[in-house]
């Protein structure tokens, strides 16, 4: 079976970055903000970003591309044992895993888009905006009837393949959802009271920081590139050829981008209504209702938002499920279509706890925590930097780094570094030293082990 490639560089361009501004950017970036004081966090989160993020996504794309192959095929070509399988089939797990309450939060935003549609009129008061949401997570059938509904979309784009299906979606969504983005934005930035958001996300008060921090920004910094959970690997075993520093700088840089520009749509609005920023995981699905609810034009500007939302579910959606099908077509030589269906569907029956979290309090709590929330803390925590530190070690240790270098070099990237020229060091000593230490460190802190 002859393996799919894209079309053209930028193809692979806009996939990575539907991949990466995703939920990761819009639902969740505002919310850990909210949580955790504003622009000082926001520094952290640009530190994490260009320090971790672009060098362990610089190594996710090349051990893509230099073995054409999904991660764990990928790796185990790269680090010669059944052991570097184990650890790629790690990554695919992750992405599977992610993309089972990934659907659930994707079905919140199409019902939400729905409910759009006839407006938040009668959404007055924060008690109105509450019900609405736990309306929602009662409504067992009704989520797993749009979180089906959601899914048979992804199922018809992935089993169309990688140039018909996954590369031609996002060149058309991916413009369509910038452009609501900066319209929502331009919106909030004149509204009255507007600039106290403006404030709150590029005006730092370290002081708001706590020792939580650092390791949630860490966290989101490998979420908004869709980093640990072999997407990236994936993405660049379709790549026939191209410079891949060159590749993954402004894939890095729209990703940030884009997620600031979600700051600014969202706490604008916030801010100008009064509100308190620090709502967590309800300021997507019920703070921003409310607010809908009482601004001039909120109908439309609450239909372009959920819009918006859904698109970056859906792309993000696609992207998580992408390695599972890569395993099979690769390793098991299922046509594709096959492949596609049986992830979707597994991925489905796998998000059924998840959408139960929602409903009575006695559902799925486990040592007080729903199932949702453990499963999506030890992805983003645990699985997901794990896959980060796998790719960076293939990298630094088995190819070794100095070879990696050189090979990027000779695949187009010799230009990019005499115009960066202290790119190469950069890498080395981030790949080698302090992406492997950093990661090591956070992971275990947040267990109590350090």
């Amino acid at each position: 079976m002859q393996r799919e490639h894209w079309k053209s560089r930028l193809g692979f361009i806009w996939a990575s970055v539907g991949s990466a501004v995703g939920l990761g950017s819009i639902w969740r970036f505002p919310y850990i903000v909210g949580e955790n004081g504003g622009a000082a966090f926001i520094f952290l989160y640009i530190f994490s970003l260009l320090l971790i993020g672009f060098p362990i996504l610089l190594s996710e794309v090349f051990i893509g591309k230099k073995t054409q192959l999904s991660p764990a095929g990928a790796l185990k070509k790269i680090g010669g044992t059944e052991r570097w399988s184990l650890c790629g089939k790690i990554c695919i797990l992750t992405g599977f895993l992610v993309s089972s309450f990934y659907g659930v939060v994707a079905g919140w935003t199409l019902l939400y888009l729905i409910r759009s549609v006839f407006g938040f009129e009668g959404i007055h008061t924060a008690q109105d905006s509450l019900a609405l949401f736990e309306g929602i997570g009662r409504s067992f059938t009704e989520i797993l009837a749009v979180f089906a509904l959601f899914s048979a979309l992804c199922l018809l784009i992935l089993r169309t393949g990688i140039k018909r299906g996954i590369e031609n979606f996002n060149k058309v969504v991916m413009p369509l959802l910038l452009i609501i983005l900066l319209v929502l934005s331009v919106r909030g930035v004149f509204l009255p009271g507007g600039e106290k958001g403006i404030a709150y996300i590029f005006k730092p008060h370290f002081s708001s920081l706590t020792d939580r921090s650092f390791k949630v920004a860490l966290g989101q910094a490998f979420f908004s590139l869709s980093l640990g959970q072999g997407t990236m690997i994936t993405y660049g075993s379709y790549l026939k050829s191209g410079n891949i520093p060159a590749i993954c700088l402004p894939i890095t840089l729209f990703g940030l981008f884009v997620s600031l520009l979600a700051g600014v749509a969202i706490f604008t609005l916030v801010f100008s209504f009064g509100l308190a920023p620090a709502f967590g995981s309800s300021l997507t699905f019920q703070t921003l209702p409310l607010i809908f609810g009482k601004m001039a034009g909120g109908h439309i500007f609450g239909f372009l938002f959920f819009l918006l939302l859904f698109f970056a579910a859906t792309t993000s959606q696609i992207s998580a499920l992408e390695p599972a099908i890569a395993y099979f077509t690769d390793n098991k030589k299922w046509p594709r279509k096959r492949a596609s269906f049986t992830v979707v569907f597994v991925s489905f029956i796998l998000g059924v706890p998840s959408a139960l979290s929602f409903g009575s309090p006695s559902y799925l709590q486990i040592y007080g925590k729903s199932f949702f929330t453990l499963l999506s803390d030890f992805c983003v925590n645990s699985l997901i930097p794990l896959g980060g530190l796998i790719a960076v070690l293939a990298i630094a240790w088995k190819c070794p780094i100095k070879q990696t270098l050189e090979e990027l070099k000779m695949g187009g990237g010799e230009l990019f570094f005499k115009r960066y020229p202290f790119l190469p060091c950069y890498l080395h000593v981030a790949i080698k030293y302090l992406s492997p230490i950093i990661i090591l460190f956070v992971v275990l802190n947040l267990y109590g082990v350090v």
